[in-house]
């Protein structure tokens, strides 16, 4: 399935990855719908998708994907979905469990029983490293224990067993991406990188959580916009989960260091704190199902993709 001229529904396509992902649908040419309810928990994400205010090929819908009327209303008619729609955010989950499930699991039911009521073709899942917990051996592969250590991992896991539920008993085709540390333009304000250089840039010293050592597998979001329409496309892997990562890793050390680098405040010292339980002490992403599979390549270096995020974040302000 050629993604050109198609018809396709993005939940979350004012967020931080899924506005990404409507842009490039835009670019080749497809009708995109927005689905986004515009939670607060970020302000300002109508931002995102306001270049393309005059687009006749965009329309937008202010719905939730917890109003499943609504939603179904909005499905017909689309050949694709790609469901961004979360509540993102790990320490968040820890506070707001109730909320996180809700969205995550519940959501995400409604997202898949309204595209078989519509008969969609394909459903994209965005899923996340975050449902493999603490690494029994790197770097992680899809068949790792699944056993996640937050709530919000294990939201995103039980999404996925509805995810696999509907394509063994109701032959929907989902496909499930479990993204690695998606980073880049329009990231989220509540995310390291984000927070790291906002306070930089102010004078501040970054809180670093633990000491340091702990790694994570960054992904530029184009890369991650890259993985999700060749799943889009790509035929015969009904049912399948791909990890989309760089299969490199950084340090948060040297990420901190690399920023003030980059911004000229190399004199800048990090605040060390107790680490946070919820967090996972590495992430690295065994990426060679989806290379052989989708065609998947990463193609951004870390320092260009943490550019292109500073030059953002300062035209931005």
């Amino acid at each position: 399935m050629k993604v050109e001229g198609r018809y396709v529904l993005v939940t979350g396509g004012a967020g931080f990855i899924g506005s990404h992902i409507v842009d490039k649908l835009l670019e080749l040419r497809n009708n995109v719908v927005v689905y986004d309810n515009f939670d607060p928990y970020y302000m300002n994400k109508h931002k995102n998708i306001r270049q393309h205010g005059n687009n006749p090929k965009l329309g937008v819908v202010k719905g939730d994907i917890l109003d499943y009327e609504q939603l179904e209303s909005c499905m017909g008619g689309f050949d694709i979905v790609i469901h961004e729609a979360a509540q993102p955010g790990v320490r968040f989950s820890a506070e707001n469990p109730y909320k996180t499930n809700t969205v995550n699991v519940s959501g995400t039911l409604n997202v898949l029983r309204a595209a078989k009521r519509k008969n969609v073709s394909k459903v994209i899942f965005a899923s996340s490293s975050s449902v493999y917990g603490v690494p029994k051996h790197l770097p992680v592969d899809e068949e790792h224990p699944k056993n996640p250590i937050s709530i919000y991992g294990l939201s995103k896991l039980m999404a996925e067993e509805y995810c696999a539920y509907y394509g063994r008993r109701e032959n929907l085709n989902v496909v499930t991406l479990r993204y690695f540390t998606v980073y880049g333009p329009r990231q989220r304000p509540d995310m390291a990188i984000h927070k790291f250089t906002k306070l930089l840039r102010s004078g501040g010293s970054p809180v670093i959580y633990g000491d340091g050592n702990q790694t994570r597998d960054f992904t530029y979001v184009k890369d991650a916009v890259d993985a999700t329409i060749l799943a889009a496309e790509k035929e015969g892997i009904e049912g399948e989960a791909f990890n989309i990562g760089s299969h490199t890793r950084r340090t948060v050390n040297e990420v901190v260091e690399l920023i003030k680098e980059l911004i000229g405040k190399r004199e800048m010292k990090p605040i060390y704190e107790g680490a946070k339980p919820e967090d996972v002490p590495h992430t690295y992403a065994d990426i060679s199902k989806a290379e052989k599979l989708l065609g998947y390549r990463p193609r951004t270096a870390f320092e260009d993709g943490l550019k292109e995020f500073i030059k953002w974040l300062q035209n931005r302000r």
